[in-house]
């Protein structure tokens, strides 16, 4: 195997579990965390003790707290910062040389929508916002049912990398076909990204059904395979909408795959939200969707369809796009309905399409 020098900017599970599949399978991986805690307990320990516990780590991954130091001189750049946190990051490393000379191929795992004056917008847009113009076209994006806990174990996992830039989609392909991972080329960049922000969404109404479904005569595993479809549904209809060019992307593992694994996984943060909505009442902590987001690191887990929701709603208002799954979690989160009521009136109304 052609060892490459690669970074990964952020230190979460996600960017933690495929930092380790890319130094297990021989890989130098230098990643860039914010916390003390998680530089000391990698480089020490061989362990992310924050983000992802329990789970031994190669010694070709490493840690740095100075992301100058961890973008320099690196083959490819991964970023796995959170989209809040996203185009902060980025300005960060624009200076570095192989940045500024656009030598780095520079890949993103993450998820949502990023927050602008001009309304939301997608992952790779803002990227290449950022980035030198070089960049613009040329930047990849990482997404499929991954959750990092089975990542990091080794366990096989699939992967999509999107690129307009058929070269650039083969080099991550390659760099990321490691043992456990088997990777597919995309030119729909838009149609996975949109999977993979909005099937979260999916996953925390999967969820309030799933904890509802434990003690209901009503609804049942019948009733969670009828939402997982109108779900699916919605997520092509609104990724048609937002620009997505094949159809086919929906049915791949970037779309039906992603959705299934988050939706069912014990790992999904996001159907741990949707639970929590039913069984610890949550929402009693927060006076409205804004105010859920602005405080949502008071959950002590983030769940990221509890974001991309407020984006799609706003974005679905702009194109005038009816999601009623969609727009149903963006009223329960915003106290304008209760969870159990929406479930009725969308499930019993006949309003699901498939």
């Amino acid at each position: 195997m052609n060892c490459k020098s690669v970074c990964v900017l952020g230190g979460g599970a996600w960017g933690t579990g495929l930092a380790q599949a890319l130094a297990r399978g021989g890989h130098k991986v230098v990643m860039w965390a914010l916390e003390p805690e998680v530089k000391e307990s990698v480089n020490n320990e061989h362990e992310n003790k924050r983000y992802l516990p329990g789970y031994k780590l190669s010694e070709n991954l490493t840690v740095t707290n100075d992301i100058i130091e961890a973008a320099t001189d690196k083959d490819f750049i991964i970023i796995a910062s959170p989209s809040l946190f996203l185009a902060s990051t980025i300005r960060k490393i624009t200076s570095v040389p192989n940045v500024a000379e656009g030598t780095s191929v520079i890949a993103a795992l993450t998820k949502g929508f990023v927050p602008s004056k001009d309304g939301p917008r997608l992952v790779l847009e803002t990227i290449e916002n950022v980035l030198p113009g070089i960049y613009k076209g040329n930047t990849v994006y990482v997404a499929g049912p991954s959750h990092a806990e089975e990542v990091a174990m080794g366990k096989l996992t699939g992967l999509i990398a999107a690129s307009e830039n058929a070269k650039n989609s083969i080099k991550m392909r390659e760099l990321l076909s490691v043992p456990g991972l088997m990777v597919f080329s995309s030119f729909d960049v838009v149609g996975v990204q949109i999977c993979a922000a909005a099937k979260n969404v999916i996953a925390i109404v999967y969820g309030a059904l799933d904890a509802v479904s434990e003690h209901s005569q009503l609804f049942g595993d019948n009733s969670e395979s009828l939402l997982l479809a109108a779900g699916l549904n919605e997520i092509q209809t609104f990724g048609m909408a937002m620009g997505a060019t094949h159809p086919e992307t929906f049915t791949s593992i970037s779309g039906v795959g992603d959705l299934d694994v988050t939706c069912k996984s014990k790992f999904g943060r996001n159907r741990r939200f949707g639970q929590d909505l039913i069984k610890t009442d949550i929402l009693s902590n927060f006076k409205d969707i804004d105010d859920l987001i602005a405080n949502i690191g008071k959950i002590g887990y983030l769940p990221e369809g509890a974001v991309a929701c407020k984006y799609i709603h706003d974005l679905c208002e702009k194109k005038n796009v009816k999601l009623p799954l969609c727009n149903g979690l963006y009223r329960i989160l915003n106290k304008e309905i209760r969870p159990l009521d929406f479930l009725d009136e969308f499930l019993l109304a006949e309003k699901v399409k498939l």
